[in-house]
């Protein structure tokens, strides 16, 4: 009979309990014993739902403390030589240090896992000498049989792909670390088999990237590696997010299973066993539920799927799974009360995946008749809100389809705009500026809430939310600031509440999802045809100019950014999500313009995160992306300044779309990458306005006028200094004020100094 499981479950908890549990302890409000007593009972409690769901194979060591790539750097003793480590486990104060930063040490760079929106934090090999410190899949998989008698599947990061992941050491030295890494995961496996584990989920999501030969045969050697140290063990190279590249070689590893992505890369992955079949003494991971989307499955189309298959792979040969690990979903969807009924009863997150996998395991294993009833519940679900009044928007429809077959250009081209708008603005050699966001504390937090329950009325509302702007206008020019913002007091967060404004969006209560760390968000659900209703940002905006003489930049969340950290329904296609989106945000920008507002930045956080992993469909990707870009911004005055923000992704390999998106000035994250994004700059001419982030917003620590000031000048040397800009990272929004004020500060001491040097050397 076939067996269901599941790749990961959600860390966070259905209300954001393992969140809340670390911010306490990074408060000092709770003490090393009890911070690890909470975090195991939330552990525990998620295995026990897995359990009494009815899941054949459960996941453990999928939970982690912030990050499991951190947590397999941290068990090999990967640690940079700036955190004084000194061996042996590697203590709480170091595991956070890496990934949040000290006081004197700066964070390890962080950045998208793949194409979704999580956050790793990326391992630093030089100077390391790895040792395993701990077996922590031996760990999780002892404590959840000892406390719940689970036979757990414990869950590693594969070698191939956490090499692939790391940083700090050349291509020609990946064979050297794999001589050094592979004892260690051979140690790993050989003490799991020794305490009679039955499976081992070994992660390999590298795989549906495109391997040269050598690391084909450097995955070869690895897995005949392990099947010569632990012949008893049965391994399931797991793979998702695409379907895989190279199948005939990787079916020929010596491994037990292998899991196919049946969602996400449903059909090159058919294809392949179409043409190859699947090798008859391996088990097929068979992920036919999506591990990355909320909606119902359609339970009667995944069963023809798992019928198809079994005509290469007998039933009692597979494993029903989710396509990746449940991280990316929300907890439960029982918990949401104020959803429409049709949307709400086309939804699934984690919990309700766990159902469906049941499910379609019962039903490929004895027969469709035993899930009868749940079959015609999931048709009528489904079907009730593709006929919903959301989704059958014509006029929307309409004049999308008109705009989309458009060339979107500005009037003049970037040269002559750039000299219009310095001929307005007359801003200084190195224009200073911040991303958007200023400190969200808990007093605008309290007040939001005051308003969301009713409790204040929209004038009280109103006035805190314009007293907020006072304050943070007049620190900016106190500070020194050349460009100023408003502060985005009144927004949650950059997508959520640009969604709140749209037609077609609908939110939940408690579908949040892991993004770094302990950042939790609660995407929007783009469920129906994406309409603009009102203007959005105009009001605060508009004040917050009429208190300065200095540009105020209106801020708006750009068309891909907003579909990215969407759900999205799944009915039409991601270009033309993209295009409604644009649709609405040109109104939002022509608006904004026709209020005064002559600079307005469109941040496109997201665009490389969408990026397919198939080199093949990238271009296309990259295509449809800057032309929605271009069609929210096109419409504006050549004085009107269009500025973007890009962070936390390699942007190495789209420097020539960034550049086709036409902004005015982009804004881009480097400092936590310790300046590595400049190199493409030195070997790639940027045309166009850019400002590279100087500090990390996303650690505590108050950054050196040193520290700036060298990032700087390393910039400067492959930068044209006429265009370039300095800032933060990123929004300052999850900063405290006097941190943000302090770092501020010395950004424009920087930049003075900057200035200095310029005009000192350009003088005859």
């Amino acid at each position: 009979m076939a067996k269901s499981s599941v790749l990961g479950y959600p860390r966070i908890g259905a209300d954001r309990e393992w969140k809340k549990v670390l911010e306490a302890f990074w408060a000092g409000k709770l003490d090393e014993s009890e911070f690890h007593r909470q975090l195991q009972e939330i552990r525990l409690n998620h295995l026990r739902k897995q359990q009494e769901s009815g899941i054949d194979l459960i996941a453990v060591n999928d939970f982690s403390y912030y990050d499991h790539v951190l947590d397999t750097a941290t068990m090999f003793g990967i640690v940079p030589k700036r955190f004084s480590y000194e061996g042996g486990v590697v203590p709480l104060s170091v595991y956070y240090g890496i990934a949040r930063g000290t006081k004197d040490a700066t964070a390890s760079e962080m950045t998208k896992w793949f194409n979704t929106n999580y956050h790793y934090i990326v391992p630093e090999l030089d100077g390391a000498t790895p040792v395993l410190t701990e077996n922590r899949p031996l760990a999780a998989y002892r404590e959840a049989k000892e406390k719940l008698g689970i036979e757990g599947k414990p869950v590693i990061v594969g070698p191939l792909t956490f090499l692939k992941l790391s940083k700090g050491y050349q291509p020609s030295e990946t064979d050297a670390w794999l001589e050094k890494l592979l004892p260690l995961y051979v140690q790993i496996l050989q003490e799991l088999a020794q305490e009679g584990v039955q499976w081992v989920q070994i992660d390999e999501p590298i795989l549906v990237t495109k391997l040269s030969d050598a690391d084909l045969k450097r995955l070869t050697s690895i897995y005949e590696t392990f099947a010569a140290s632990t012949p008893g063990l049965n391994i399931m190279l797991q793979t998702y997010f695409e379907s895989v590249e190279n199948y005939q070689d990787i079916i020929q590893l010596p491994v037990s299973g292998i899991g196919l992505d049946l969602v996400h890369g449903y059909h090159g992955n058919v294809q392949a066993i179409k043409q190859s079949g699947f090798p008859a003494n391996k088990v097929l991971g068979a992920g036919m539920i999506d591990g990355r989307g909320i909606w119902k499955a359609s339970l009667r189309e995944k069963l023809s799927q798992l019928e198809k298959l079994t005509k290469y792979v007998a039933a009692e040969r597979l494993i029903v799974q989710s396509s990746c690990s449940l991280l990316h979903v929300p907890v439960t969807v029982s918990s949401e009360t104020k959803l429409q009924p049709e949307l709400k009863g086309a939804l699934a997150f984690a919990d309700e995946k766990l159902n469906e996998l049941v499910l379609l395991t019962k039903a490929i294993s004895t027969g469709t008749a035993r899930i009868a009833k749940e079959l015609e519940e999931c048709d009528a679900a489904l079907q009730e809100l593709k006929q919903s009044e959301e989704r059958n928007r014509h006029d929307i429809q309409q004049a999308v389809a008109e705009i989309s077959v458009q060339n979107p250009v500005r009037t003049l081209p970037f040269a002559e705009r750039h000299a219009a708008q310095q001929d307005k603005w007359q801003l200084p050699i190195f224009p200073t500026t911040t991303i958007g966001s200023f400190p969200q504390s808990a007093e605008v937090r309290k007040a939001r809430q005051a308003w969301r329950k009713g409790e204040w009325n929209h004038e009280q509302y109103e006035r805190f939310i314009q007293e907020q702007i006072d304050i943070w206008i007049k620190l900016q020019e106190e500070i020194g600031l050349d460009v100023l913002v408003h502060g985005e007091f009144e927004r949650t967060d950059m997508v959520e509440f640009f969604g709140e404004k749209l037609g077609g969006f609908a939110f939940t209560q408690y579908g949040w999802v892991q993004s770094y760390g302990s950042r939790c968000v609660k995407p929007p659900v783009i469920f129906g045809d994406v309409a603009f209703e009102k203007p959005m940002t105009v009001e605060e905006t508009k004040y917050a100019q009429s208190k300065t003489n200095r540009p105020v930049k209106g801020m708006l969340t750009g068309p891909i950014t907003i579909m990215n950290w969407s759900f999205v329904r799944e009915d039409i296609s991601r270009e033309q999500i993209a295009y409604q989106l644009a649709y609405a945000l040109r109104q939002e920008v022509e608006a904004l313009e026709q209020a005064g507002i002559g600079m307005i930045q469109v941040d496109e956080p997201a665009v490389r995160e969408g990026l397919p992993l198939k080199e093949e469909d990238q271009a296309d990707y990259l295509a449809w992306a800057v032309k929605a870009f271009r069609m929210t911004t096109c419409t504006v005055q050549p004085t009107t300044q269009i500025h973007t923000h890009m962070c936390y992704c390699e942007f190495h390999d789209m420097i020539d779309s960034i550049e086709a998106m036409d902004a005015d000035v982009i804004s881009i994250e480097t400092s936590r990458s310790h300046g590595e994004l400049i190199h493409s700059f030195e070997v790639n001419t940027y045309r166009l306005g850019i400002g590279l982030g100087v500090y990390d917003i996303h650690s505590p620590r108050v950054p050196r006028v040193e520290e700036m000031t060298s990032m700087i000048e390393r910039a400067l040397r492959v930068l044209d200094p006429k265009l370039f800009w300095i800032n933060p990272d990123c929004g300052l929004k999850t900063r405290g004020k006097e941190e943000t004020v302090a770092s501020l500060r010395n950004m424009v001491q920087a930049t003075e100094i900057a200035r200095s040097s310029y005009f000192l050397n350009v003088q005859p």
